[in-house]
């Protein structure tokens, strides 16, 4: 692999001294490394060190070492508001004047180069995240309400976002059009009678009753979120946390928090919970002052939500290798089920009129 801009170490290199214990300045008995779409992340015996692919997608560009130290910090400021003990920093990459890499913020030597930068975390048990929960059957409900309390908390200090009609909107239908190619393609194989469930009562309540979604508008209940509110991204120990806010993209965060909410639920209905979505729901509504919202906005959230994680599942696919290729197809149909059976229970069933 060719080396980034910063023109002093590849892709490859990084990762193999990341690899290594001896690597890290505190020390470690063993280093666990793991691949994700846009990132490297390693396990230490007290720390998690991530390290961004200098890659470029629809939402995002970490091609140059600029743009990656700017998304790592911008990643420790966002998740400061629901993790704040365990976003520590950022920390520096250096290759020194003999030719050897080294990690840390220590004073540059004289022909020093920084190569890149890693965001730096504090380690977490994995069995207390809530996938990990969830698989075992542990979950408690009073977790879920010290959950649903400090995203309620969160919300409610949020600074509500203006935004126009045909901005808010343009997200959805920028995905659905995108959920459509994608889900619809022939390469794929999924039949129509798997993915037009989905896709069109969405496509219903974009086309033909937007007020739907546009009501929270007016009400200024769009706000600056989390924007990835997914189990493995919640910390059920003490004191709850929520981490890995998506930091690359300020449109896929600007969001009605129940929307938040509903893809959470939908997430732990797939895992195998189905009750941790309305109970999240009922509370944060309770803890914010609200009523828990139309369910054929909830229904809409969740099929929405689901279609966007069908597609995210056959995107791997497009990989020039993919990795673990037999898990994608049957994670999308997964998702377009629970997608289908949202729309069905919910968004296809108008109100009687004079209600």
């Amino acid at each position: 692999m060719e080396p980034d801009d910063a023109g002093e170490a590849t892709l490859a290199e990084k990762v193999a001294f990341l690899s290594r214990p001896d690597s890290y300045p505190e020390g470690t008995r063993a280093v666990e490394a793991r691949e994700t779409r846009m990132s490297w992340v390693f396990l230490t015996n007290r720390f998690v060190y991530k390290l961004k692919k200098p890659v470029a997608e629809r939402y995002l560009d970490f091609r140059s070492l600029a743009l990656r130290r700017a998304f790592c910090e911008e990643e420790v400021r966002l998740n400061a508001r629901l993790a704040p003990r365990i976003y520590l920093g950022t920390v520096a990459l250096w290759r020194g004047r003999d030719g050897a890499l080294r990690l840390g913020d220590g004073e540059a030597a004289a022909g020093d180069t920084v190569v890149d930068w890693l965001v730096l975390m504090r380690r977490l048990p994995a069995e207390q995240l809530l996938d990990a929960a969830i698989r075992r059957g542990t979950v408690q409900p009073d977790r879920i309400e010290a959950v649903a309390d400090l995203l309620a908390a969160f919300y409610a200090t949020v600074e509500p976002v203006s935004l126009g009609q045909a901005e808010y909107l343009g997200r959805f239908l920028q995905d659905q059009a995108t959920n459509r190619e994608l889900l619809c393609a022939p390469t794929f194989g999924l039949s129509r009678d798997e993915v037009e469930p989905v896709l069109a009562p969405v496509e219903t309540v974009l086309r033909g009753e937007p007020e739907l979604l546009l009501a929270r508008l007016a009400d200024r209940r769009i706000v600056e979120g989390h924007g990835d509110l997914r189990p493995e991204h919640v910390f059920l120990g003490e004191p709850v946390a929520v981490i890995d806010c998506l930091e690359f993209n300020r449109q896929l965060r600007l969001l009605d928090p129940f929307e938040e909410l509903a893809f959470l639920g939908m997430e732990c209905a797939a895992a195998g919970a189905a009750w941790i979505g309305p109970a999240l729901i009922a509370r944060c509504a309770a803890r914010m002052g609200e009523a828990v919202p139309d369910q054929r906005l909830l229904a809409f959230y969740t099929a929405f939500r689901a279609a966007l994680r069908a597609r995210q599942a056959v995107a791997h696919l497009l990989d020039p290798k993919p990795r673990e290729p037999a898990k994608w197809l049957p994670q999308a149909r997964r998702y377009l089920a629970i997608g289908a059976a949202a729309a069905a229970a919910a968004i296809s069933r108008r109100a009687p009129a004079g209600r």
